[in-house]
């Protein structure tokens, strides 16, 4: 394995650095064709100017005879090949006509390299693209080609040199890859054992079995690394183990609430038959009464399994949200407006301050709707005749908030944090208490929640509460409409207010 990425590495930094040497190589060129050009038409303006009157290429496109004896001179093509361009060079002279080179007649001169090459270079057999240097401040503008034949060049030795250079390294990585392998190889078979020891153990229940650190901190880091992460998961699994245990004794609680919830209504309807039987129907008022009161306990029934099934499908999941991008204003219009008529019946004020541009945010309207109002209901629940709730809607940074203030009887500090609990109800206002399920508020901060927000609650004793809702703009969900859920007016508040 080390072997063959050491080949593939080596033939990769080979192509690479091949690819570079090639470029450079092409810019050096290019640069020697380009000096040899000024020098020609160094010489070439020289020699004319001693002439006055005869332009270097002239309109018949010949070359000034003075200048191609010049350039055609033996000490002119050394300066040329040997010294400048390092190379055998042909050299064009002609003229422009419509952007197309025309080569003179007697403006063409090869010059071969006679000077040994400087140490490192060697010879490439190779022609490079010939440069055109346009003089367009003569006379009659000419140009002048170059193109170099058989460089030298230092490419192939600088090649030769990285090519050694890697073959050294890759025997000097395998000799420490080797001893590497063979040193690791004698350190993994005690943490490796324990490994396996400590993983038999909690399959076969010990959840309190670990990786003793000093068993594995000898061993190379991946095996430290590995027993630390065995050691992680296996804190998660119990994590996980007593998470389920505490689920099942919440259950276990719930159920006995539940039970505990229906007994009252049950054996009210119980004691009612009972008494309609032995007789109490034959009195019409007494008859009408416990009717009323069947009734009564029949709407607690209702209500209760109705919030039941609410909560049940919000914790388990099944209930999916709407999602829309639409004005908050209006969801919590609509949502006050429905619970005017008991505002009015209980002869208490309620209002409702929203501002005065949209507040848009991705939120269900329905679920909101519901949570206004638990909240609301809550609200006038608690408070006296007489008393004011005011809603508000506020626009946030990165959201909106919602808050349903009321005057009622408040809520007791040390009550606060069983405040959304299911089946909490506060011991303030016994008669407000007596007429809930005490899920409202489980249920309202189930629906929060699955928005991304938050729920809280600010109070002062004997002055009233202030229920927040805080949404952000987009929360991180999939909007799905759930069409099984149970709509219906929320009846209680889960804690006094």
């Amino acid at each position: 394995m080390v072997a063959a990425t050491l080949i593939l590495v080596a033939m990769f930094v080979i192509n690479r650095v091949g690819a570079y040497f090639d470029q450079q190589q092409e810019d050096d060129l290019v640069a020697r064709a380009r000096g040899v050009a000024q020098y020609v038409i160094l010489i070439a303006q020289s020699t004319s100017s001693v002439r006055a009157g005869h332009p270097v290429v002239t309109a018949d496109g010949l070359v000034d005879p003075v200048v191609a004896v010049e350039l055609g001179r033996a000490d002119q093509q050394r300066i040329m090949a040997d010294t400048l361009a390092q190379s055998d060079i042909r050299v064009r002279l002609g003229l422009l006509v419509g952007g197309a080179f025309v080569a003179s007649s007697n403006g063409s001169f090869d010059a071969a390299e006679q000077a040994p090459p400087e140490p490192g270079q060697t010879r490439e057999q190779l022609t490079s693209v010939p440069l055109r240097a346009e003089v367009g401040s003569a006379a009659i503008p000419y140009a002048v080609e170059v193109t170099l034949v058989n460089p030298y060049t230092f490419r192939a030795s600088a090649m030769a040199n990285i090519a050694g250079l890697l073959a050294v390294i890759g025997l000097v990585a395998m000799a420490v890859a080797m001893l590497v392998a063979a040193t690791l190889a004698r350190r993994f078979t005690t943490p490796l054992r324990r490994l396996t020891e400590a993983s038999r153990d909690l399959a076969e229940g010990d959840l309190a079995r670990r990786v003793p650190a000093e068993s594995v901190r000898d061993g190379a880091t991946e095996v430290l690394e590995l027993g630390l992460q065995f050691n992680m998961m296996a804190e998660r699994l119990q994590e996980s183990v007593d998470i389920i245990r505490r689920d099942r004794d919440r259950s276990r609680e719930f159920l006995a609430d539940v039970s505990h919830e229906l007994r009252t209504p049950i054996a009210a309807l119980r004691t009612f038959n009972e008494l309609l039987v032995e007789g109490a129907a034959d009195d019409p008022m007494t008859r009408a009464e416990f009717l009323e009161s069947s009734r009564a306990q029949l709407e607690r029934l209702d209500w209760l399994a109705q919030n039941l099934l609410e909560l049940s499908k919000l914790d388990s999941g099944l209930v999916l949200l709407d999602l829309r991008p639409e004005d908050l204003r209006a969801t919590v219009e609509q949502a006050v407006e429905g619970a005017a008529t008991a505002a009015r019946r209980r002869s208490i004020e309620l209002t409702l301050d929203v501002p005065d541009e949209p507040v848009q945010i991705r939120h269900d309207p329905v679920r909101m709707g519901q949570v206004i109002t638990n909240l609301v209901g809550n609200g006038l629940k608690f408070t006296a005749r007489g008393g004011h709730v005011r809603v508000r809607v506020e626009r946030l940074a990165d959201g909106a908030s919602i808050s349903v203030a009321d005057d009622g009887a408040g809520i007791d500090p040390a009550e606060l944090p069983k405040v959304f609990d299911r089946f909490f109800r506060g011991s303030r206002a016994s008669d407000a208490r007596g007429s809930g399920s005490g899920l409202g508020l489980a249920i309202v901060k189930s629906i929060v929640e699955m928005h991304g927000g938050s729920v809280s609650v600010e109070t002062l004793l004997g002055a009233g509460s202030t229920f927040r809702v805080t949404l952000p703009a987009a929360p991180p969900l999939d909007g799905v409409v759930d069409s099984s859920s149970t709509e219906g007016p929320n009846r209680n508040r889960g804690a006094a207010s």
